[in-house]
């Protein structure tokens, strides 16, 4: 089916790009909050970039799904109408089959693990998987650990998942991880998960602490279990179409600017995971901490399936050899 939506946004990058001769505009585009870290970031890449290039390349931001949502987006970025976007792992998985080890739960043992697995040459080989179809990956963003929030009662145990409905993003594996959890996967678009938990489509989600507080959803689900069953990264990915444009010079300012974003935020992330945090409890919300073995048990039947992908099964092994 055609997306005439997408096509409308591409004609009108293509005529606002045709209007910048002289300096070369990098059009990205978002779905996130104007406070949420990523996008600080992102306009901190711009200023680096815009410094390191002598004033002839400009990021030009477009945040909260301003341009269409990551989907949407990502069609944009491989037909080129834009030059960048920022995506969840997780969405990812249904372009490049890689990305789908992120999704499966408890593969990292924590931070200092997945950043060892991100910045070496597993994630790097990961982000140049996507070029086979037009999107070229440039940098992970730290977007923490995924935990359930409900509405009705904490979820302190896999048993307690039992009969909800939770919504997941749209990805096999997350479906797939809720399902061997108990609970019954629901995916919708993160635009529309506070009025479908308001009007209860759905019971709970899973997020981390940043997302379940920028977008007010602790407004209708007061518990929040920090369970942390799945760190999913957040991907930072240019098109082909632009990457190939542009001189060895340019490649390098784009990959040196893009270096100093991800610490950026990084540094941004921690800080505003704590004030999420303590945040939502200043609003009520019942924070808890379930014992995560209990979790991980639950969900090896769903590691093993894996062994039968080569692709996810050969990343999986070359994660677990980064294990400190």
């Amino acid at each position: 089916m055609i997306n005439y939506r997408t096509i409308f946004l591409a004609l009108l990058l293509f005529v606002g790009a045709c209007s910048s001769q002289k300096k070369k505009v990098i059009t990205l585009a978002h779905g996130l909050d104007q406070q949420h870290s990523v996008h600080l970031a992102m306009l901190k890449l711009g200023e680096v970039l815009y410094e390191k290039s002598g004033g002839t390349m400009e990021v030009r931001v477009y945040p909260s799904q301003q341009l269409g949502n990551e989907r949407e987006l990502l069609e944009l970025l491989q037909l080129g109408s834009i030059d960048i976007t920022k995506v969840s792992a997780a969405v990812m998985e249904n372009f490049v089959p890689e990305y789908r080890v992120f999704s499966l739960p408890y593969v990292f043992m924590g931070k200092e693990h997945a950043f060892t697995v991100l910045d070496g040459e597993v994630g790097q080989r990961i982000l140049q998987s996507g070029v086979k179809v037009k999107l070229h990956g440039l940098g992970y963003y730290d977007s923490g650990s995924r935990s359930f929030y409900t509405k009705t009662q904490p979820v302190q145990q896999p048993s307690d998942l039992d009969g909800l409905k939770i919504r997941v993003q749209e990805s096999i594996t997350a479906m797939a991880m809720v399902e061997a959890l108990g609970g019954a996967p629901t995916p919708i678009a993160f635009g529309e998960l506070y009025t479908a938990l308001q009007a209860g489509v759905v019971d709970g989600a899973e997020n981390n602490p940043p997302s379940f507080y920028l977008t007010r959803h602790y407004e209708v689900c007061r518990y929040y279990s920090i369970n942390e069953h799945s760190r999913i990264p957040d991907v930072l990915l240019m098109s082909t179409h632009t990457w190939n444009r542009l001189t060895d010079q340019q490649r390098l300012w784009v990959e040196e600017a893009v270096r100093e974003s991800v610490d950026y935020q990084r540094v941004l992330w921690e800080q505003s995971e704590q004030q999420a945090l303590e945040a939502v409890i200043a609003h009520g919300v019942e924070v808890s901490y379930p014992e995560k073995e209990k979790f991980e048990e639950k969900v090896q039947a769903l590691k093993q399936t894996y062994q039968k992908d080569p692709i996810v099964y050969q990343l999986l092994m070359d994660i677990e050899k980064l294990k400190p």
